[in-house]
């Protein structure tokens, strides 16, 4: 039996707690990165404590436990081996918030993720890549999209740039590309195991695995960070990424994955230009140049979200 659709208000505000969550998380983890001096082991510290929330709630729940014995039992067959690896994006993200966030702020970081995200949303909704099947790039959700790129160029404006390297534009952006495509293949998992928790216990593993290598090979070159702060708040990273990641899985599948990616981006644009206002970052856009950002893109999303075939009035009108 095909489980109910949830309402498209519902799925897109789901969508923009997602956003919401994903930018607190940019600013913890890279508050961490910068605490510790060593972004590769914050995102490890972020990630394995996600995986062991997650481990204790899949073995508690009776939902997670069945979920784990079909995925057992479906690796290799129903589930191809290539929907496990939804992780790698994660790790990137979060690797890329412990190294750039604490420099380039949560603002410029979100604007370089937009940009990915936005793009490859567009790419794999046209390409049938999520749970939701091939999804028309009509006008408006192309429309919407360019709004919200238009909002990233806005958030560019400024002085504050110049004294951004360019590596820490390019990994943001790298990161949006990830989840776009994290999003879509943990949608299919979500599917496949018939629950997201699990969904998101196969992304931690993964991404888990590849941080620890990446944090060892650092750490023979680097060296290991000298002290840990004592601040709790800095370790909420992990469970920040269960709920987001949770949500996205669950979500996907009524939104596809462009619209899930634009309201994600409400949610991001709008906490970055919160959370900056707060603690200020090193570079990044004025605050006025970040709010007009915040209201384009929020345009972007309601031309690609209204169904503008049902709203328009047909040319001629009704005939009676």
């Amino acid at each position: 039996m095909t489980p109910p659709r949830m309402p498209a208000w519902l799925a897109l505000g789901g969508a923009v707690l997602v956003g919401v969550l994903t930018a607190v998380q940019a600013r913890v983890n890279g508050s961490l990165g910068l605490a510790l001096g060593d972004g590769f082991t914050a995102a490890v510290i972020s990630f394995g404590s996600g995986l062991a929330i997650l481990l204790v709630l899949c073995a508690v729940l009776p939902a997670g436990r069945a979920g784990l014995v079909r995925l057992v039992r479906g690796v290799g067959r129903d589930i191809p081996y290539w929907m496990l690896i939804g992780g790698l994006a994660g790790a990137l993200t979060v690797a890329t918030q412990g190294l750039t966030v604490a420099t380039i702020g949560v603002a410029l970081f979100t604007v370089g993720v937009v940009a990915g995200q936005t793009v490859n949303g567009l790419v794999l909704d046209r390409v049938g890549y999520g749970p939701a099947g091939v999804v028309a790039v009509t006008l408006g959700r192309l429309a919407g999209g360019l709004l919200v790129l238009l909002a990233v160029v806005l958030c560019l404006a400024g002085e504050g740039l110049a004294a951004v390297p360019w590596w820490m534009l390019l990994l943001p952006f790298l990161a949006g590309a990830g989840i776009a495509w994290q999003q879509a293949t943990n949608g299919r998992l979500r599917q496949a195991v018939g629950s997201p928790l699990v969904a998101t216990l196969v992304n931690f593993i993964g991404g888990t695995l590849a941080l620890v290598v990446a944090d060892v090979v650092h750490i023979s070159t680097a060296g290991a960070p000298e002290r840990f702060p004592a601040d709790a708040w800095l370790y909420a990273g992990g469970a920040i990424g269960v709920v987001y990641i949770f949500l996205s899985a669950a979500l996907v599948r009524h939104t596809g994955v462009l619209l899930l990616g634009l309201g994600s981006v409400v949610g991001l644009l709008a906490t970055s230009v919160v959370l900056d206002a707060l603690w200020p970052p090193l570079s990044g856009p004025s605050l006025g140049v970040a709010v007009a950002a915040v209201f384009v893109a929020l345009v972007g999303v309601v031309v690609a979200v209204v169904p503008w075939r049902a709203v328009l009035p047909r040319r001629g009108g009704a005939r009676g």
